[in-house]
């Protein structure tokens, strides 16, 4: 087990909880093979697909491994997993694939056989090393794709409160604003540019050692956009658990799959957390926050 500094929160596993957790995989977080997986689900049943699969370069993931591959090449992959899902999902689906720089136009081209694409959200990934010879890679991609015309989008539940720098007043009173002790605010619609993510790390409760662990506000906001309470959430490459963390957290049905057992087993824990807290950082009073503008309590 590795030595941690006492204020490192990330989540670990003993043996003993290895063992518990174990008996709690099943239904709703399956260890297993996702192309394995995916065959013995309900046709029709999903409401929401969030995929992060494996981005196109050279990287391990606990004990799995991917190669980088041909543009062509990781397309064709990307197309031997969508082609499973395709038949899960309700017509009126919303269907989310993770990406970078590299896997981007892979992903339009595959994903465009089958769905029908809205839009692509980029957001900021604030840490990382920096370059010396290119740009800092501190960016990655999400796709948003539609089943049909007919599909569930909740503007309302995915506004983000930013600080007023210049408030504008109409008869001496704030409009569009809010004046509180804490500051001036105003709650705006979400654009596709997310500049208030913070990436898991070391003294945040929600971190595990997973390379590319994604955060649970993150969820969130794609989770309350483009499903309603009991919706049921497909996650074929879950990895810690994230995407059925914020589901629960969230009052929503989750499969979620993973292939590695220590991630699979991390998440189970995570979802056994889940039940006693159900805060998100940066979530709070029905709106998402700034990035370090959430006032303390």
């Amino acid at each position: 087990m590795k030595q941690r500094a006492s204020q490192n929160r990330t989540i670990f596993l003993t043996d003993v909880e290895k063992r518990r957790y174990r008996e709690r995989l099943g239904r709703g977080l399956r260890y297993g093979d996702a192309f394995d997986v995916l065959r013995t689900l309900d046709p029709g049943s999903v409401d929401l697909l969030f995929a992060d699969p494996p981005y196109n370069l050279s990287k391990r993931f606990g004990k799995e491994s991917f190669i980088q591959a041909r543009s062509d090449v990781y397309e064709a992959w990307l197309h031997s997993w969508l082609e499973l899902c395709v038949p899960l999902l309700k017509r009126t689906a919303s269907v989310y694939i993770c990406g970078d720089w590299r896997s981007g136009s892979a992903i339009e081209r595959a994903a465009s056989r089958y769905f029908k694409l809205r839009n692509r959200i980029t957001w900021e990934r604030e840490k990382g090393r920096g370059a010396k010879a290119n740009w800092k890679n501190a960016s990655e991609d999400i796709w948003f794709f539609t089943v049909s015309d007919e599909f569930t989008f909740n503007v309302d539940a995915v506004k983000q409160r930013r600080r007023v720098l210049a408030p504008y007043r109409e008869n001496g009173k704030p409009k569009d604003w809010e004046e509180t002790g804490s500051g001036n605010f105003r709650d705006t619609h979400a654009s596709n540019l997310w500049t208030d993510i913070t990436v898991p790390f070391w003294s945040m409760p929600e971190n595990t050692d997973h390379p590319t662990q994604k955060p649970e506000k993150l969820l969130a906001k794609i989770i309350l956009a483009s499903t309603d309470p009991n919706d049921l959430i497909l996650d074929p490459f879950s990895g810690s658990g994230t995407t059925a963390v914020a589901a629960k957290k969230l009052g929503r049905r989750y499969l979620a799959i993973e292939s590695d057992e220590e991630f699979c087993l991390l998440a189970a824990k995570r979802l056994e957390a889940a039940e006693e807290c159900r805060s998100i950082q940066g979530f709070q009073d029905g709106v998402f926050w700034e990035r370090n503008s959430l006032p303390a309590r």
